[in-house]
């Protein structure tokens, strides 16, 4: 999986990467408004839920200590960073402007 996530934030493509886990309320409440995220970019990015449960790893060598935390991720760069929930309209503004 390592290997995949090294591939898929070293797309030319912004890549909103959601840190979450299921037991999450948070989390659970950033699912819709991801959703209308998605909606909204279009091709244009790419959003990728990781369950930090099961990649441990991956949280860990990005310091995800708190849930939801939220990155953006283009060419390998972290462009920006979030913990907790943000609104749509915050998300699709950041997104716009790194793509």
């Amino acid at each position: 999986m390592q290997d995949k996530f090294q591939e898929l934030i070293n797309s030319e493509q912004p890549v909103l990467i959601d840190f979450y886990a299921t037991w999450c309320g948070p989390c659970q409440a950033m699912a819709p408004v991801l959703d209308n995220v998605k909606h909204e970019m279009g091709d244009t990015a790419r959003i990728v839920k990781i369950d930090v449960d099961k990649f441990q790893e991956i949280a860990g060598q990005y310091q995800v200590q708190s849930i939801p935390t939220l990155m953006i991720f283009k060419k390998g760069e972290l462009l920006w960073r979030h913990t907790g929930g943000a609104p749509g309209s915050e998300l699709i503004k950041r997104l716009k402007s790194f793509a």
